[in-house]
């Protein structure tokens, strides 16, 4: 099992504090069953949280080296959450932003409140560059929330969703709850992550095995194990 979406790379941005608390999130993530990790710092140009990939790299570096001394037995890789800008394609062809574990696979958030104007034709322009944008957290969008067709037009698009784990259990809100069971419904979901920062807000790691039986309820087995296998595949 594949997390695809995560902040551990410690001291790059609102993530992990140090590599002690990154390595306590592996230990944890580990007994949650899950074999591979996807680093995703977010990448948001402008901002403090615009570290470059050298010193992302330098730090996965270390962390693969402190799990083998923890004998914690899981896969480490390097992505980012990079936010929507109009040249996502040129930062990660420049090598300021990572895709997925180095694939044509990258993941991408939106502002949480402010409808981004324009974004089909983004998403069009990024798609004929030869990439597969993944939209983070589509349910936690005021403006999803409040317009589903908003979220059919998009998936029409082609436009894949990354939800996080921990909404099905009203993590973010009920509003956040009820539209992953509408995009579950319809099998708008094509990945899942946790999304997770720090050891004190762990919940979804904590809240796990309530959080697997309410996807297999509300998936249904088979479209669940697809959602982990499409996860799978961006690091085989």
């Amino acid at each position: 099992m594949t997390d695809i979406h995560s902040h551990i790379i410690y001291n790059v941005d609102d993530g992990s504090k140090s590599i002690e608390e990154s390595i306590e999130l592996l230990r944890m993530m580990k007994e949650c069953g899950f074999d591979n990790v996807i680093m995703t710092p977010h990448f948001i140009e402008g901002s403090e949280y615009c570290s470059y990939n050298p010193e992302k790299l330098e730090k996965l570096n270390i962390l693969r080296e402190e799990v083998k001394k923890h004998n914690i037995d899981i896969n480490l890789y390097l992505g980012n959450e990079i936010f929507v800008n109009d040249h996502i394609i040129e930062d990660i062809k420049n090598n300021l932003a990572y895709s997925l574990n180095n694939t044509k696979y990258f993941l991408f958030e939106l502002p949480f409140h402010n409808q981004i104007i324009g974004l089909k034709d983004m998403i069009y322009e990024m798609k004929i560059q030869g990439y597969t944008p993944i939209l983070a957290h589509p349910e936690r969008y005021s403006y999803f929330q409040n317009n589903y067709d908003l979220v059919d037009e998009l998936k029409e698009e082609g436009l894949l969703f990354q939800c996080n784990y921990s909404s099905i259990i009203g993590h973010y809100g009920k509003e956040s709850e009820k539209l992953l069971k509408y995009m579950l419904k319809n099998h708008y979901v094509d990945y899942l992550g946790t999304d997770i920062h720090h050891t004190s807000r762990a919940t979804v790691l904590e809240k796990f095995k309530k959080i697997d039986k309410l996807f297999n309820k509300f998936a249904g087995r088979e479209y669940y194990q697809e959602i982990i296998k499409n996860g799978d595949d961006l690091v085989n």
